[in-house]
């Protein structure tokens, strides 16, 4: 088993199995990000938001879609890193050296590493000041849920406020069109590598992964832009 995950075929399996995870971490929270384009005042964002926070599943199922996207950012960093110490011809996630293949699958690794800086100050902006720090723009308010008055915290009018900033809004478009860049070849790339690899599949999952990386890249900069042009200050 150790030899399998040591070798060139073991470690794209992981880099495959690990993207899965961040495809399904992207697709919750690209779901629930879309509940700001809905002109009531936050509060579809707000119930799902405390949602996330309180439904027992989607504490534990979470944190594993985030250490599986942690490992994936990690390991893509480590394979890149020993490819170009080894100066080999065929460099699994950077492929600077590979012809005939997209500009994208040439530079997974440089993607990777802005995406990760991106994530770092997302982390700031949001989960670190709803989890930990706190700010002045997050208060409780008591809205009602399938008939019941529920006391939740206004995530809402911190997004809103950080929203209101055009550098941030130009920051998260710009994050959302590199992801996509990421996602056109990551996602055909990692059902490649846990086996969809005949002719046919192959062919279909590169459409496949090329809308789906159109609908997330779109999706987030969408709601960075409305929530900056239509929702701003709105709170």
């Amino acid at each position: 088993m150790s030899n399998f995950f040591t070798s060139s075929i073991g470690k794209k399996f992981v880099m495959g199995i690990s993207g899965i995870f961040l495809v399904l971490f992207l697709c919750i929270h690209l779901l629930l990000n879309s509940f700001l384009l809905f002109q009531d005042d936050g509060r579809m964002f707000n119930i799902g938001a405390h949602f996330m926070g309180t439904n027992p599943i989607i504490k534990v199922v979470e944190p594993i879609l985030a250490l599986g996207f942690m490992i994936h950012i990690l390991w893509g960093a480590i394979l890149t890193l020993q490819n170009r110490k080894a100066r080999g011809n065929d460099r699994y996630a950077s492929g600077n050296k590979t012809k005939n293949v997209s500009w994208a699958s040439k530079n997974m690794f440089i993607l990777g590493l802005t995406l990760f800086t991106f994530l770092a100050i997302h982390l700031v902006h949001f989960w670190w000041k709803m989890k930990f720090a706190g700010s002045e723009h997050l208060t409780h308010i008591t809205i009602d849920i399938a008939g019941v008055p529920t006391r939740v915290e206004n995530a809402y009018t911190l997004v809103n406020y950080t929203f209101s900033y055009l550098w941030v809004v130009i920051l998260y478009v710009a994050a959302a069109i590199l992801l996509g860049l990421h996602l056109s070849h990551g996602v055909w790339s990692g059902f490649q590598t846990v086996g969809f690899n005949n002719r046919i599949w192959l062919n279909r999952l590169k459409i496949i992964a090329t809308a789906f990386a159109y609908i997330v890249g779109f999706g987030f900069s969408a709601i960075a832009i409305v929530q900056y042009l239509f929702f701003h200050n709105i709170i």
